[in-house]
Formats: C-alpha cells, structure tokens, sequence
C-alpha cells in the first residue's frame, strides 16, 4: 500500500471514530432529556394526586369559593391532558393556569381561619408547595438538558451525525406568560 492509500484509510478511520464518538455522545444526551421529563412526571402525578385532597379540605370551609377549587381542578386535568400528550407548549399553558389558581386558592384560603389552622390544609399546602418547588427544579434541569442537545445536534460537525441519525430538537418547558407578570395582590381579596 502506499503512502496516499495509508493517509486516506487514516483519515477514514478518524472520521468513522469522531461519527461513532458523536453518535454515542447525541444518544447520551436524547436520553439525558427522556430522564429529565420522567422526573417532572413522577412529581406532576404526585401533585396531581394531592390537588384532589386539597380541594375536599377546602371545600368544608370555602362554600362561597367554589369557582376558585373549581378552576384549580380544571387546570390540573389540562396539566394531565399536556403531560399524557407529551404537548410541551400546552403543559408550559396549563402549569401556568395552575399555578395561578393554587396562588388565587391560598391567597382566599387567608380568609378562613379554621381553614388556615385545619392540620390537612396545612400538611397538603406545604406538601403542594414542596411539589412545586421540585418541580421547577426539575423544570430547570430539562431545559438545560433540551438545550444541550438542541445545541449538539446544531454545531458542525456534529450536525451531519445527527440528521444522518435522525437526532431532533426538543421544546423547551416554559410557563405562560401570565405566569411570569405581577400579580394583582389587591384583586385577590375582592369578593
């Protein structure tokens, strides 16, 4: 063999070890995103399954409330509906609508002082409000893993990897935008 035919055989191999070492490392990251929405499910059942039990606990001291437990409990079967579907943009919506109307429900629940010192109230509030806490977290981390990957599979060389395999982007989870704006504090004590 001689020396045009090596150098040519090398470069292939190189360039054959830099498409194995991106493909493996694309793989990496599709299931890094696939792990981060598994942890933002398991903590959306867990909350979705305690929304039920608050709305009860509320609904013994909030008679005249009942638009408020009902928009709550409207909220959080759109937040399944999103989540079952794997409709990033719509969860993003309903998670925002929820968010708004626990926030609405324990700014009204202030109101109600047996409620307020009722032990179930109090444990589901803070068991609620520690959900919510993971599950921004767990938010956080999907989207720097979507990013991630959104970034590998746009970057040259790596992008001839990843449309020959098929890699594609994924949405970031974000929060509507009313999520996001201030909140009309005074608006949630009028009756």
């Amino acid at each position: 063999m001689n020396g045009a035919g090596m150098i040519f055989l090398v470069v292939l191999s190189v360039v054959f070890i830099y498409a194995i070492f991106t493909y493996n490392r694309l793989v990496g990251l599709k299931h890094g995103i696939g792990k981060a929405w598994s942890n933002i499910e398991v903590l959306l059942k867990q909350r979705h399954d305690e929304l039920p039990k608050l709305v009860d606990a509320c609904r013994q001291y909030m008679q005249f409330e009942q638009e408020t437990l009902e928009k709550v409990m409207q909220a959080r079967n759109m937040v399944l509906q999103a989540q079952q579907k794997h409709d990033i943009k719509a969860l993003g919506e309903a998670e925002g609508a929820l968010r708004m109307g626990l926030e609405h429900l324990f700014a009204v629940a202030e109101a109600y002082p047996e409620l307020k010192t009722n032990e179930t109230f109090m444990h589901l509030q803070a068991r609620i409000s520690g959900l919510e806490d993971a599950i921004a977290d767990r938010r956080e981390f999907y989207n720097d893993s979507a990013n991630l990957n959104n970034v590998a599979i746009e970057q040259f060389p790596d992008v001839i990897v990843a449309q020959l395999a098929g890699f594609r982007p994924y949405k970031l989870l974000k929060f509507a935008s009313k999520e996001t704006s201030d909140i009309d504090v005074n608006s949630l004590f009028k009756r």
